[in-house]
């Protein structure tokens, strides 16, 4: 045998050698590495509801947990699907099943959470009385969130829609009455506070409005939800029975959770509670 040859074959010795010591290493290692797990919010108080009353409830569990903040209602759904985020909490159940179904997405609602509902603001003035014609009122321009919007304004009296009204292909040409001839102008969600500077009024989601420093205590009137305009957590279907996804909904089923939720001064308590936990709360 050469003198190389030699060489080889010691060097080929010690490698094979190492080699269980290097993957018993790598094995130790990713079981001491908790598991971690990426939730993708909006604006607004939903990443403080996961960092506040969630976390801590899975870190007792060993994940690791981490928020990942969108500035719009598309990307956090787009993210999902891709995986580069776990769950997300941002959307009522009608928005989360319209755009899943528009993209192709294989989403599905793991648990309904308290959500803070859609408010009347304004800046110009302090009673829907001093409404006049040609008074602009903009509001979310997205399907589901336009005719929940147009649902509300109908509940103030303010217009009259159709019976019909589709939740998934709704505009302004529903409105069959608009007595005192207002105007309505859809945007982007995430616009609508900044609106408020120019226009009379607007019809605010929760989280856009928490995210702009309004409060829901000083909208004019404040939507009454249903149970499918409350915001929900989702995951990917592939994921629902996973052992992550039944954590994180027995995070947000804990006592630890509700008390968090409902402790004096929390801005969650002013939320409209989902019936589940009402439910709960009668026991």
């Amino acid at each position: 045998m050469t003198l190389t040859h030699r060489f080889r074959a010691l060097l080929g010795a010690a490698l094979l050698s190492a080699l269980p010591f290097v993957a018993g290493t790598s094995t130790a290692l990713a079981s001491t590495d908790p598991q971690t797990l990426t939730f993708g919010v909006a604006p607004g108080p939903y990443g403080d509801m996961v960092n506040q009353t969630i976390k801590p409830q899975l870190e007792k569990k060993g994940y690791k947990v981490v928020v990942r903040e969108f500035s719009d209602y598309v990307q956090p759904n787009l993210a999902l699907a891709n995986g580069s985020i776990d769950a997300n909490l941002f959307q009522h159940s009608l928005y989360l099943e319209k755009f899943a179904a528009d993209k192709g997405l294989k989403l599905e609602k793991l648990i309904i959470v308290p959500t803070a509902s859609m408010g009347f603001y304004s800046k110009k003035i302090h009673s829907l009385d001093e409404l006049k014609k040609g008074d602009v009122i903009t509001l979310s321009n997205d399907a589901t969130n336009l005719a929940r919007g147009l649902r509300f304004l109908q509940s103030l009296g303010l217009i009259t829609i159709k019976p019909e009204l589709d939740a998934t292909k709704a505009s302004e040409k529903d409105i069959v009455d608009n007595p005192r001839g207002l105007v309505f102008k859809p945007l982007e969600a995430a616009q609508l506070p900044r609106t408020l500077d120019s226009v009379t009024a607007s019809l605010v989601n929760g989280n856009f409005a928490f995210a702009a420093g309004l409060k829901l205590s000083t909208a004019l009137k404040l939507e009454t939800l249903d149970e499918n305009l409350k915001n929900v957590i989702a995951v990917r279907a592939d994921d629902i029975d996973k052992p992550f996804a039944k954590d994180i909904k027995a995070a947000v089923e804990s006592e630890e959770y509700a008390a968090a939720i409902n402790a004096p001064g929390s801005v969650f308590s002013e939320f409209q509670k989902p019936e589940w936990m009402k439910a709960r709360a009668a026991q």
